[in-house]
């Protein structure tokens, strides 16, 4: 059953959704102090009065230069501060162009990319509430969000199940502007862009967080082996997480 686009906590923004209430160790995830979404470029009266009403201080925007170039969030005149974090080293062009799979994309982000990860896990630890996005709120927005989550000792499945969730909260009308968008950015024949545009599954986020457990220890260690440091990383449990009543 197709989920309907207004599951969306934002209208006009596709995949926006809050992160807390999520299983962690001691306790879960906070509510209204984490959001994650696809691109703001469509927003209109309504989704600009939503945004406002969140009261976000930060919007963190992982996309490169020529996607926003293309695409400009529509958030002028709303108090917050934007954060510019292109994940992908260069453009995200080469991903497409030298048709990666989905596997293959999430672990170029966690080694070379390892620097912005841990720049948009600080930027979450600066100031809250925020907003972490790229154009569908998926690939890039899912492995930063997931490398938080898990730092903060968020059950795996849980994190899993958050990446998990974009193929619910992005309609099938939606998956298919998302794939056209991408290949008139990429014009070439990539065979790629049905399943990086598309799927979000379960398996290959679990794969990759088998891949930095067993390269750096864990996730939190990830982040502490790119220079994310011990006082960080406490106040981002602080901020992320509240113990169970």
């Amino acid at each position: 059953m197709t989920t309907p686009p207004n599951l969306s906590l934002v209208p006009g923004v596709y995949n926006f959704r809050d992160v807390g209430g999520l299983p962690a160790a001691s306790g879960e995830t906070r509510s209204r102090v984490l959001y994650r979404s696809g691109s703001l470029a469509h927003l209109g009266d309504e989704g600009r009065a939503t945004i406002t009403s969140l009261r976000l201080r930060r919007v963190i925007d992982l996309r490169d230069n020529a996607e926003v170039d293309r695409q400009p969030s529509l958030i002028d005149g709303i108090d917050v501060e934007r954060l510019s974090l292109p994940v992908f080293l260069g453009s995200s062009a080469s991903f497409f162009d030298e048709d990666l799979s989905l596997t293959d994309m999430y672990r170029t982000i966690v080694t070379d990319s390892r620097d912005r990860v841990v720049s948009v896990v600080r930027g979450i630890v600066q100031d809250q509430p925020v907003l972490v996005h790229c154009t569908a709120g998926k690939d890039r927005t899912g492995v930063t969000v997931a490398m938080a989550l898990s730092a903060v000792g968020v059950d795996r499945d849980a994190v899993i199940g958050d990446y998990a969730r974009t193929e619910q909260y992005v309609p099938a009308d939606v998956r298919a502007r998302v794939v056209a968008h991408l290949r008139s950015l990429h014009p070439g024949n990539s065979s790629n862009l049905e399943e990086l545009a598309a799927m979000s599954p379960a398996q290959v986020m679990r794969d990759v967080l088998a891949e930095v457990d067993r390269d750096y220890g864990s996730p939190t260690e990830y982040l502490r082996a790119g220079g994310l440091s011990d006082d960080e990383i406490t106040e981002l449990q602080r901020v992320l997480v509240v113990a169970r009543s």
